[in-house]
């Protein structure tokens, strides 16, 4: 897995609407919902302060505010979003709820608002984002729901799309502050889990899981304390041309966990955790055949990327695989088609024999 030329990406991704066929699967699959509030709502803060981290840096978030009254109604709209994010959408819970703080992202191509719910019976609290809805995001979102190891919790209410929380330390401030303190074991640990991640994001066309787009999750795990590595960013899905994009392994902000698996893997090693990694993504497409393919053939009716895109990826993976198949893809759901039945097929051929 070396490191070489960096992926080439577009500066900023434009956003694509939601069609009438991705419409239908988000109420089909409650994903859809009416809220009280959205992000344009919220864009009417009157002001902002500086969010600082730890070390008094800048974290690119903004604290905003609102007029007295204008508040009450934002923060009554989004106790009843986290309702219905988290419970059965009734205002039973209001009382117990407080509204922190409302943050601003000023960085990426989201630029989402980040809220703060707080119990006021025990203090404990919890986070969820409103963000612009955008098609390539939420058939990011659904696909990690879909076929990685983890379940995901997001609503989308016409041009607002409404996302959980992933709690977890970003990988960027895991490799500079954490990833010095871990033992040998875990170092090794860490190189198997992100051959995984590694593997997944390629197949999925999951793109730009630079460090700071992914966080790392410490799990205690009888007397030891092992670590897994989750998406949080879906922005880049099915969008750019270049197949490193869609390779976490090429990005310099990951660097550290590449050395990580040159120091603790073999190459045998490797090839098994790739291995297992396609045979539990194919797995998971086997088992929920039925909702994957009304996804992909939503995306497949989409315009999701530009044709330059979509046949310098098709090239790319063609070249890859070694599946003509890809080359002549009309679009980027036709590569995602053909890169998931090209991992089951794989399966499926192994596990007959």
């Amino acid at each position: 897995m070396p490191m070489s030329e960096a992926p080439q990406m577009v500066f900023k991704k434009p956003s694509y609407p939601i069609s009438d066929t991705l419409q239908r699967y988000l109420d089909r699959y409650k994903r859809s919902t009416e809220v009280p509030v959205h992000y344009d709502d919220l864009m009417r803060f009157t002001g902002s302060v500086t969010v600082l981290n730890q070390h008094e840096e800048d974290t690119l978030w903004v604290r905003v505010y609102y007029s007295e009254e204008e508040r009450k109604e934002i923060d009554l709209s989004l106790k009843m979003i986290y309702s219905i994010l988290h419970s059965d959408g009734s205002d039973a819970i209001f009382e117990d709820l407080s509204v922190d703080a409302i943050d601003y992202c000023t960085f990426g191509n989201s630029k989402p608002f980040r809220i703060k719910i707080r119990n006021v019976m025990n203090d404990n609290y919890t986070y969820f984002y409103v963000k612009r809805s955008d098609a390539s995001r939420i058939y990011g979102l659904e696909l990690e729901h879909l076929l990685s190891p983890y379940n995901l919790n997001f609503l989308v209410s016409n041009d607002t799309l409404i996302e959980e929380h992933i709690a977890g330390i970003p990988g960027d401030v895991f490799i500079q502050e954490y990833l010095p303190h871990c033992s040998e074991r875990q170092r090794a640990q860490l190189a198997k889990e992100f051959v995984k991640f590694n593997e997944r994001s390629m197949i999925r066309l999951l793109g730009d899981m630079r460090a700071y787009n992914y966080v790392v999750i410490p799990v205690h795990d009888f007397d030891s304390v092992i670590h897994k590595i989750r998406a949080i960013d879906f922005d880049q899905q099915n969008y750019e041309g270049d197949l490193k994009v869609y390779r976490p392994q090429f990005f310099p902000e990951n660097q550290g966990m590449m050395d990580l698996i040159k120091q603790h893997l073999k190459k045998e090693s490797v090839f098994q955790y790739k291995r297992e990694e396609r045979s539990s993504l194919a797995k998971r497409a086997l088992g929920a055949e039925a909702q994957l393919r009304r996804l992909v053939e939503s995306a497949k009716a989409d315009v999701l990327s530009t044709s330059e895109h979509v046949k310098t990826l098709g090239k790319q993976i063609s070249h890859f695989t070694g599946d003509p198949r890809f080359e002549s893809a009309p679009s980027m759901g036709v590569i995602l088609e053909l890169a998931l039945l090209f991992v089951i097929r794989n399966y499926r051929d192994l596990t007959a024999l």
